[in-house]
């Protein structure tokens, strides 16, 4: 008989266990004086409520017991919620592949009366969810007394008792994060963790000069230094969509070359993993196409050249990914800071054909509109009156692209909107594609072009378009004087 080396046992067992490991879970809920009605396991994605989704259900039996199983490897932990039928008895229970809870729960002693068997990081959960329970009504007190106080003395005590709250709130976190390392809420306290600034005065570099900006460098430098960006598990918490959207809105400048660059950090820090990398990519991306910022539209250029196109958005299907690339495809010729494409069309008073890039002038507005439309109906006089009396002495020419009706109904919407002294051209034999060229897919729809007819201005309005004029100037004077 051939004899197996101890070494080589182990080996083997070792192995066994990895090829054996946990998959999915096993959640056995009991809940004495329930029955014969369904409860529903959830999770959160990113966002918190009310954005949660149903991964499980199961029915209490006769005893009121009902048991949770799965299997799939697909299965990622987190924080998941267990709620009734009645879609308001709920409570949050810690999640980890492979684990084997037990939870029981008399419906009358949810959530302090809740038990939970083999499970002692749920039941480290639950007290720290008793500790914030206890922090909040403290902090409730502490509102009324704040609403009550008549000095600044005692406003200014109130809020020493908060800020000593706050900082025992911070150490209980804390040091659950040094007594149960590699737990899943230490990953979340880390996770939530936010920079504490430095207290005193912060100089520069010649010891002297207060650094204004300390602050806000600091805070943004260390926001992400606890967050475990290849861990999928935080993805099925209420917490990044929350850290993303501070950090991009109040954080990062709203210029595109910043937004591109935290782009490419976060996208690197989650490349590989599967939830979080998928999330980052879908927020970001979601992000730039909603802002109202001037020029985000570059970013989501960026992001589709980038990552869309390169195969990272391995979550999409090929009609879906197909839209993306369109998208990008019919914005990308237009960005802030491309040459304008030239558009040949018809005077509406002439008929003589007019192109855009034959205009001489110092700054060109190319506008968009329908004679139908109530919103440029709203818009025009407001852009006639900013007409006369700041962008014509600007060096400002406009010229206008009717994108619907006939030659008559334009022509008594220019007389009636006082738009005369404007270039005012209609897309009569629609063979100009101006639609594709210049992305209008709304009216009115309004582009600033300099005297080299470079794009510097899009999707402007009457309210910002002579502050795109002062600051294009601004930075011609201050390019001269260098």
């Amino acid at each position: 008989m051939k004899r197996i080396s101890l070494i080589t046992a182990l080996l083997l067992t070792a192995f066994a266990g990895q090829v054996l490991a946990k998959e999915g879970y096993h959640l056995v809920l009991k809940m004495p004086g329930v029955k014969d009605s369904m409860v529903f396991l959830a999770h959160y994605y990113g966002k918190n409520r009310p954005t949660i989704f149903k991964t499980d259900s199961a029915r209490f039996d006769k005893s009121g017991t009902a048991v949770f199983h799965s299997t799939s490897s697909e299965f990622t932990g987190g924080i998941y919620i267990l709620y009734l039928s009645d879609l308001q008895t709920n409570f949050e229970v810690l999640m980890n592949k492979g684990d084997d809870i037990t939870i029981v729960a008399p419906i009358d002693q949810v959530p302090d009366g809740i038990v939970y068997k083999n499970s002692p990081e749920n039941v480290r959960f639950s007290d720290y969810v008793k500790y914030l329970k206890n922090y909040s009504a403290g902090e409730e007190k502490l509102k009324k007394e704040l609403e009550k106080a008549r000095t600044t003395a005692d406003t200014a005590a109130i809020r020493k008792k908060a800020v000593a709250a706050s900082k025992e709130l911070n150490k209980y976190r804390r040091d659950y994060v040094k007594n149960n390392p590699n737990t899943l809420l230490t990953t979340i306290f880390n996770a939530i963790e936010t920079p504490q600034i430095p207290e005193g005065d912060h100089f520069l570099e010649d010891g002297k000069t207060k650094d204004s900006t300390f602050n806000y460098r600091y805070y943004k430098s260390h926001f992400w230094d606890g967050f475990d960006f290849r861990d999928d598990r935080l993805i099925y918490t209420p917490i990044y969509d929350a850290r993303l959207e501070e950090y991009f809105s109040k954080l990062v400048l709203p210029w595109t070359d910043s937004v591109e660059k935290e782009a490419d950090v976060l996208l690197k820090k989650t490349k590989g993993t599967k939830d979080m990398f998928h999330y980052t990519l879908w927020w970001i991306t979601r992000y730039v196409e909603n802002s109202k910022v001037m020029g985000m539209d570059e970013v989501f250029v960026y992001l589709v050249e980038n990552y869309y196109m390169k195969g990272d958005a391995f979550w999409l299907k090929s009609d879906e990914l197909s839209k993306y690339i369109d998208r990008a495809q019919k914005i990308a010729p237009n960005v802030i800071g491309n040459m304008a494409p030239e558009i040949k069309l018809p005077n509406v008073a002439t008929n003589k054909m007019e192109t855009l890039h034959a205009i001489k002038a110092k700054y060109t507005m190319v506008l968009f509109y329908s004679p139908t439309c109530g919103h440029c109906q709203h818009e025009m006089p407001s852009i006639d009156s900013l007409y006369k009396e700041v962008l014509k002495g600007k060096g400002v020419k406009i010229m206008t692209v009717a994108t619907e009706g006939d030659q008559k109904s334009i022509s008594e919407f220019i007389k009636k909107y006082n738009m005369g002294e404007w270039l005012n051209t209609w897309d009569n034999d629609h063979t100009s594609d101006y639609h594709s060229k210049f992305d209008v897919y709304s009216t009115p729809t309004i582009y600033v072009l300099d005297e080299k007819k470079i794009i510097r201005g899009k999707r402007l309005d009457h309210t910002n378009i002579a502050g795109l004029i002062e600051m294009l100037e601004k930075k011609a004077k201050d390019k001269a004087k260098q």
